[in-house]
C-alpha cells in the first residue's frame, strides 16, 4: 500500500509558528514521525508540503493510479480552496484531512472546511497524532 502525505502552507514553519498552537515539535520531527509508522506498519510513504496552492492540486493529481490513500494538511487553503477539493474529487482515492490543532476552538473563519466535503474522516485536535490515525484509518484498523 502507498500513502501520500500533504502538507499545506506554514507547516514547513512548525516549531517555530505559534508554538502555543501548534507545539515546539518541526517539520523534521513531524516526518520522522510518519516515517517510523509507515515502516512500522510495512507501507510506503510518500510526503510532500507546499506553500502553493497549484503545487498542492498538481500533487493531488499526480498520485491518480499509483496511490492507494491520501493524507492532507491542506491548512490555511482548507478554508479557501475549492481547486483542493475538486483535485481530491476528480482523483477518487480514499483522503483523511487532519488538523493539528483543534479548529472547532480557533477562529470562526477556522470552522468551515472545504475538502471535508469529500474526506472520509476528519481528524483535529490530536497534533502529530492524528496523522497516524489516519494513516491506521487508511489501514482499515
Amino acid at each position: 500500500m502507498k500513502i501520500l502525505v500533504i502538507n499545506g502552507p506554514n507547516i514547513n514553519m512548525l516549531g517555530i509558528r505559534e508554538p502555543s498552537v501548534y507545539g515546539n515539535s518541526t517539520y523534521a520531527d513531524l516526518c520522522d514521525k510518519i516515517r517510523a509508522h509507515a515502516n512500522d506498519r510495512g507501507i510506503e510513504i510518500e510526503l510532500f508540503q507546499s506553500n502553493h496552492e497549484g503545487d498542492i492540486v498538481d500533487k493531488i493529481q499526480s498520485a491518480y493510479g499509483n496511490t492507494d490513500g491520501i493524507v492532507i494538511n491542506p491548512a490555511a487553503y482548507t478554508h479557501t480552496s475549492v481547486a483542493i477539493l475538486d483535485a481530491l474529487k476528480s482523483v477518487s482515492i480514499p483522503t483523511v484531512e487532519v488538523h493539528i490543532s483543534d479548529m472547532s476552538k480557533r477562529e470562526d473563519f477556522r470552522q468551515i472546511s472545504y475538502v471535508r466535503a469529500y474526506c472520509q474522516k476528519t481528524i483535529c485536535g490530536h497534533g502529530f497524532d492524528g496523522y497516524t490515525e489516519a494513516i491506521d484509518f487508511l489501514l482499515g484498523e
